[in-house]
């Protein structure tokens, strides 16, 4: 589980996981709160049949956050340009809530490149919504913040987080976790505080959320932007892998991106939540096995 360091072209210092053992390469993208390390249940059950490659993308984990995203195409250009520089050609792809969305975009701008594509809890190809909320705190939905300074002082969802990252309060964002992410099983004592420390890291959230409710990939306006129809350029066979108990990816954004691609298929797991790499890691990597193979 150790980290590799690299200069990007642009010049962010770059650290990713490289197991390098196997031909075939399988690039995972982490999400949202998060980091290289929160794909360790996966690593150590693929490593013995892919090179697995799992970077810490800009403003998360160790790598650097020099220059401010605009999108969530900004980090895949970056994953773009570690593989170009670690000479890697053709790769399957797989991505985790909001590493679901920048996989996509990747999917969009390499086609040739990405073999198949594993899309798990995966934020939609039309972004992850922010509402605006009511005086009692409620979603208002359908109504949506007109820029990134109003939506920063969203009460619910973006403001108290960011106040646990500015205070690295690891109680709160261990409370956090349980509450959304751990919906089923909880990781050992010891993987759970490796993943709080990894995600305490982060560095662009206010960034990174602003660009999750721009994300438009769509040929029509997801309230917020309007889409750019790069969805069409994803040709490879996608696998969308949803848990019935996630309640923060729900099933209808996994089902319109599925619907919007020609070669999807879509597979429930029962009993899971968001992370099914803490709740069902076992089935989670037979269904990419069984995919990728």
């Amino acid at each position: 589980m150790k980290k590799k360091g690299i200069t990007l072209s642009n010049g962010e210092q770059y650290y990713y996981i490289d197991t390098k053992e196997g031909d075939k390469v399988l690039v995972l993208l982490h999400g949202n709160m998060s980091s290289s390390i929160h794909y360790k249940p996966l690593i150590e059950r693929l490593k013995d049949d892919y090179r697995i490659i799992a970077p810490d993308l800009r403003g998360f984990g160790d790598s650097s956050y020099k220059q401010p995203i605009e999108s969530l195409h900004d980090l895949a250009d970056d994953v773009i340009d570690l593989l170009r520089l670690l000479s890697i050609k053709e790769y399957h792809l797989g991505g985790w809530s909001t590493g679901g969305a920048i996989a996509l975009s990747m999917a969009a701008k390499k086609p040739d490149d990405v073999e198949k594509l594993v899309l798990i809890e995966s934020a939609s190809f039309r972004g992850y919504p922010i509402f605006k909320k009511d005086e009692a705190g409620t979603p208002m939905v359908g109504k949506y913040y007109d820029n990134k300074e109003d939506m920063a002082k969203d009460p619910v969802q973006v403001a108290p987080m960011l106040g646990i990252f500015n205070s690295k309060n690891k109680a709160a964002m261990d409370a956090i976790w349980k509450q959304v992410i751990y919906t089923v099983n909880k990781p050992s004592e010891e993987d759970n505080d490796l993943y709080l420390e990894e995600t305490l890291k982060q560095r662009n959230l206010i960034d990174i959320d602003w660009a999750l409710t721009t994300f438009n990939m769509s040929n029509f306006s997801n309230g917020v932007s309007l889409g750019d129809g790069t969805i069409q350029e994803v040709t490879c066979p996608v696998l969308s892998i949803w848990s019935d108990k996630d309640v923060t990816v729900l099933e209808y954004m996994i089902d319109e991106t599925v619907e919007a691609l020609p070669n999807a298929e879509k597979v429930i797991l029962q009993d899971s939540g968001h992370s099914p790499l803490v709740d069902k890691p076992d089935e989670l990597t037979n269904k990419i096995l069984e995919f990728l193979k």
